[in-house]
């Protein structure tokens, strides 16, 4: 992984390949400018108009670096902004991160935001270190791996100290991220259940984390009808990890429960060919709370976290569930399934019922659940449903985090749909307002918990680069989630 660290060092002589550097975009008929330090001052003037840069975000521009300076090449990253005040905590993460992540193969990049403060530079670190991730581990030898370290340039030793511990939380966030999207861009041929459930443990290896691993017998005998119905087409059965970490002192308790699908065919209700090949990414929602809760123990956060990550491959086999099987799940509740393809609902209502059963003060699930919620929101939004005060506080973490959410409803009318014809359930609606019905599907296994439901179909898995985003997974709602955790601990 990108080391990140911090230094006092001239940008004259700074031990860098690069230098990244923000560019401001022009006003009241202005051109765009570098925002240079004041030891460089005079010898940019003029270069982002020479070269044709506007300044917008996602502009990057990499150019032979002036005489008298330590780097070979400055990367011109463009701001968005028209002056460092005016720019937001994303705007610097989006502008250093995608500088950064056009340097694959470079060994180490400065980077300086003159007359930034200490939070400023912190956003700017945490985007540059975002921003420098490549999933090259199935590439022929020889791939360019992702930038190799990255140095943020403070005035001082003063600010250097000041900026120690933001350092620190931008490298955990940034691995917790990493770990999410490695996990996602792992073929499902490599990553299936019992994988998945073995990389959870070697995740929290030597971190205070209890691990408990539940396998298809257990499942089966547990009563974890949902689980075990969808993971039972695949040869490859499923799994239900249990993750513990509980500080003394902690006063909170929040119970975290992914949607761990490391492959979705739709089962007998299979998905058309045309893109099911991104169904490798069904496990995004698992691969989130295991980051999220690592992240929490490595930064020793005072609150008490248990992630559930329910497991299993949804593939049309001889054993496959047939549409109009009733399964019954872990509470006693029964559901007619009535679609197969609607089965990430099913897996998480089994673990819901385990995460609300030790009374925390707050169930989050995260889900790749619904397209409906891409047709309501596009594929760079997320929703976020649930109790009022739960949904309230993953908007707050989410802007906090730069990470775009928006809150849905979950009209009381729609919980007619799910009423079974012979069971207690239909694991489906009406077309109508699908990821809404989906999140009036798991309300009612939580009961009166407070409870956040975090559908991220659309944002996890991206067909371009954003910002520190590249194409393929993108690791969206683990900082919010984590955002969450950091409040409650607070």
């Amino acid at each position: 992984m990108t080391d990140i660290s911090l230094t006092s060092t001239s940008i004259r002589d700074v031990a860098a390949d690069t230098l990244v550097l923000p560019v401001l975009t022009g006003t009241d008929g202005q051109p765009a400018r570098v925002l240079a330090p004041a030891s460089l001052e005079g010898s940019l003037d003029g270069l982002a108009a020479a070269i044709g840069l506007s300044g917008r975000a996602d502009e990057v521009r990499r150019v032979p670096a002036p005489e008298g300076l330590s780097v070979s090449s400055l990367v011109l990253t463009g701001l968005g902004a028209s002056d460092l005040a005016s720019a937001s905590a994303e705007d610097l993460r989006r502008a250093f991160g995608a500088a950064t992540r056009s340097l694959t193969g470079v060994g180490a990049a400065a980077i300086a935001l003159p007359g930034g403060d200490a939070d400023a530079l912190a956003a700017a670190l945490e985007g540059a270190r975002l921003g420098a991730y490549a999933f090259v581990a199935h590439k022929k030898e020889g791939t360019k791996p992702a930038l190799g370290a990255i140095v943020a340039v403070a005035d001082d030793d003063a600010a250097v100290s000041a900026l120690e511990a933001a350092t620190e939380r931008a490298r955990i966030v940034a691995d917790a991220v990493d770990l999410t999207r490695d996990l996602v861009n792992t073929p499902p041929n490599l990553l299936y259940p019992e994988e998945f459930a073995r990389r959870a443990q070697a995740a929290v290896e030597g971190l205070p984390v209890e691990v408990t691993v539940l396998d298809e017998a257990q499942l089966a005998e547990g009563g974890y009808g949902g689980i075990v119905g969808v993971g039972q087409g695949s040869v490859r059965p499923p799994r239900l990890v249990r993750l513990d970490y509980a500080p003394a002192g902690a006063e909170e308790h929040v119970a975290l429960v992914g949607k761990g699908i490391t492959f979705d065919s739709g089962g007998i209700s299979i998905k058309p060919a045309a893109g099911m090949d991104e169904m490798t990414s069904d496990m995004t929602g698992a691969a989130t709370v295991l980051s999220a809760l690592v992240a929490a123990a490595r930064l020793e956060l005072p609150v008490h976290v248990t992630s559930y990550l329910a497991l299993a491959e949804n593939l049309p086999g001889g054993g496959a569930q047939r549409p109009g099987d009733v399964v019954t799940m872990r509470n006693g509740t029964t559901v007619e399934v009535l679609n197969t393809d609607a089965e990430g609902r099913m897996v998480m209502a089994d673990a819901l019922v385990d995460a609300v059963a030790d009374s925390p003060d707050l169930v989050m699930d995260v889900a790749t659940l619904t397209g409906a919620a891409i047709v309501a929101l596009g594929k760079r939004t997320a929703a976020v449903m649930g109790t009022e005060s739960a949904r309230e506080a993953v908007l707050a973490a989410a802007d906090a985090a730069g990470e775009p959410f928006w809150p849905l409803p979950l009209p009381a009318e729609l919980r007619a749909e799910i009423d079974g014809r012979v069971a207690d359930l239909r694991n489906i609606g009406e077309r109508w307002g699908g990821a809404l019905t989906a999140g009036v599907f798991l309300r009612e296994f939580v009961g009166d918990t407070e409870w956040a439901h975090l559908d991220i179909a659309g944002p996890s898995f991206a067909s371009g680069p954003l910002g520190y985003m590249g194409k393929g997974a993108t690791g969206m709602s683990v900082r919010t989630v984590l955002a969450v955790l950091e409040a409650r601990a607070s």
